[in-house]
């Protein structure tokens, strides 16, 4: 007598269920998983970065209208009108070099300050790394920030063999560690932000004038030279003030920069990072339920 076949029913499919559960660690990054979603993540710059510019005239021209335009209202307004200083720097340089270094901060603050409202379809239906959006914002406002920055070193160039008092240092080296620092920056605050904003949708309408009443504390528009020796240790304290004074200073030779600026700035940057990113890994697990 043969044995009854057992029925898909009365088989084990234990060894064919997925369970996801959420990480009870509050400092697991999951770097590791978006190392193995890196694919999806450059699709993401790839559309990000195409769905910018698509449907434009000017297209990528843009990028290089936007630092130019301001450089212009920024000289004619606080140099010609205000009278304030540039340290004997060419005063279109000046305003340039701080411009196109705050633009790609601010850019990765805003656009990951709206990672949760702005792609609630996309997180509902398919599993991802939620992390893998504001890192592609990153990345796309990184290709950005080398069109400006290409753009800026041809007015360099222009300026420098002129006869421009300009003074660049092999310090123009650690220009990688500024993006480094300025990407973890503008990521951890707009990931702080964005985890807020899924209970709290008022906080998006000020994130656009907080980041402009930012910048002017962040010597863009002046350099720290024309801060009181007393008060500039709270200047530094905000992290962007040490990263814009040494670009200024490695590509045109004048600014004021000690070590401990830098490592004020960069402590302060890495602590708003990893609050950040937690608070981001924290909230995607319920915010299905708030967005």
């Amino acid at each position: 007598m043969s044995e009854p076949t057992p029925s898909p029913q009365n088989e084990d499919l234990s060894q064919w269920s997925l369970v996801l559960t959420p990480k009870a660690r509050w400092f697991d990054l999951g770097l590791g998983e978006l190392w193995r979603y890196r694919d999806l993540i450059m699709l993401f710059v790839r559309r990000d970065f195409v769905a910018t510019y698509k449907q434009t005239i000017l297209g990528p021209v843009w990028f290089l209208l936007q630092p130019l335009f301001t450089t212009i209202v920024f000289s004619v307004v606080f140099k010609r009108i205000a009278h304030i200083s540039t340290d004997g720097l060419p005063v279109f340089l000046f305003y340039m070099c701080g411009i196109v270094a705050w633009s790609y901060f601010a850019d990765c603050l805003i656009k990951t300050s709206n990672t949760f409202v702005t792609n609630a379809p996309i997180f509902g239906k398919v599993y991802f790394p939620r992390l893998a959006m504001p890192i592609a914002t990153v990345i796309t406002n990184l290709i950005t920030f080398s069109i400006q920055f290409s753009f800026f070193l041809v007015f360099f160039a222009i300026y420098y063999f002129k006869g421009a008092p300009l003074h660049p240092t092999w310090r123009v080296l650690v220009t990688p560690l500024l993006l480094i620092e300025m990407a973890a920056l503008g990521l951890g605050v707009g990931c702080l932000v964005s985890s807020v904003t899924t209970r709290y949708r008022d906080l998006a309408m000020l994130v656009v004038f907080g980041v402009q009443l930012w910048m002017y504390a962040s010597c863009v528009a002046y350099p720290l030279s024309q801060i009181p020796r007393e008060w500039r240790w709270v200047f530094v304290l905000n992290p962007m003030v040490p990263i814009i004074e040494a670009f200024r200073f490695a590509f045109l030779g004048s600014g004021i920069i000690e070590i401990w600026h830098l490592a004020v700035g960069c402590s302060v940057a890495a602590v708003i990072f990893v609050a950040g990113i937690t608070m981001f890994r924290r909230m995607e697990k319920t915010f299905a339920d708030t967005v």
